[in-house]
């Protein structure tokens, strides 16, 4: 992002990212209550956002890890009593939509693991260094996106497979995978972007003044 700030802190039409990611959880009806968790050295910043931006819901702020899935494990270890579904999202993923997060939650509950993921449009290449080695073939990729939702009991035994055995992938679903457990597919949407560069920003704009116009 060319910045020194967290991503999910830079602000769109004013408002940090992260905001507006809660917010979609806030006004979803299967979602009781939010955790986030934040790097150390922005932690209270972040827990001063969330304390003004005025949420209705419970939403928790504590220190994340060094990666993404030892933040993720941080987030289990507070999850209040008598949780039965989780679902871990990108921050900087403002565009799901409540539908999204309602389908997968859903699907986790009958499946005990759901993701959101689009189909691939374009055409793949394996390569090795600046060589094309293959294509592979469309009709079984898709772009994995988040939220990803599980039954507690099924994402904390793959979060102890993962610690035993010194793994770390790149998405709870991918722990779950290695257990041999099916993880389900929901169709998610071209929308839900996740803001990593800056021509993210450019668009994420002009998916922010869509919404507007449609509300």
């Amino acid at each position: 992002m060319k910045t020194d700030r967290p991503k999910q802190l830079l602000t769109l039409n004013g408002t940090p990212i992260l905001v507006h990611t809660i917010r979609k959880f806030e006004a979803c009806n299967v979602i009781d209550y939010v955790i986030v968790t934040a790097p150390r050295e922005s932690l209270d910043e972040v827990r001063e956002l969330v304390k003004s931006a005025g949420f209705k819901k419970a939403i928790g702020v504590i220190e994340g890890g060094e990666r993404r899935q030892d933040s993720v494990r941080m987030g289990l270890e507070h999850l209040q009593s008598g949780t039965e579904i989780v679902a871990v999202h990108d921050g900087v993923r403002p565009f799901v939509s409540t539908q999204e997060i309602e389908n997968v939650v859903a699907q986790a509950g009958r499946i005990g693991a759901a993701i959101l993921g689009v189909p691939i449009v374009d055409t793949v290449k394996q390569a090795e260094k600046d060589f094309v080695e293959s294509t592979l073939t469309r009709e079984h990729l898709l772009l994995a996106q988040t939220p990803q939702a599980f039954r507690i009991d099924i994402l904390k035994e793959a979060f102890d497979h993962a610690t035993r055995d010194e793994y770390y992938g790149t998405d709870e679903s991918s722990l779950v995978e290695r257990m041999g457990h099916p993880v389900a597919i929901v169709r998610g949407s071209e929308r839900n972007i996740k803001i990593t560069r800056p021509s993210d920003l450019t668009l994420a704009r002009a998916l922010l003044e869509e919404e507007k116009a449609a509300q």
